[in-house]
């Protein structure tokens, strides 16, 4: 349980991120994709739907499950960014580029695992 709270609190807090930096992170997304402030809006929704389902016994597996397929389809966004420099906090195109991907990858690989050894494997 208290793993899966620990990536509950994540997700609220990445959440809100979506809300208080909307126009970088609607940068992320490539320019082939419409409604972009809308996308982040939604998949910001989505992230405290998917905490609030981590924390109900009867849909933690789901919403594990649900998690990962997120978290693998959120990896193409954050490639995109980091190849653009799109520095998402502040809206522009100044970020750390590549060497991003060196602590994001990482980092989403240990969320994965950190959801499936949470809410699935048990």
């Amino acid at each position: 349980m208290s793993g899966r709270l620990a990536m509950a609190i994540m997700l609220v807090f990445t959440a809100i991120g979506h809300f208080a930096f909307t126009k970088g992170m609607s940068m992320m997304i490539p320019k082939v994709i419409p409604f972009k402030s809308s996308f982040v809006y939604l998949t910001g929704i989505f992230e405290i739907l998917l905490a609030i389902g981590l924390l109900i016994p009867k849909l933690k597996t789901i919403s594990g499950w649900t998690l990962i397929i997120f978290l693998l389809l959120l990896l193409p966004a954050n490639v995109y960014a980091a190849i653009n420099h799109v520095n998402y906090q502040n809206g522009t195109f100044n970020g750390n580029g590549l060497v991003y991907l060196w602590f994001r990858i990482p980092l989403q690989i240990l969320f994965i695992i950190w959801t499936y050894a949470s809410s699935i494997r048990i």
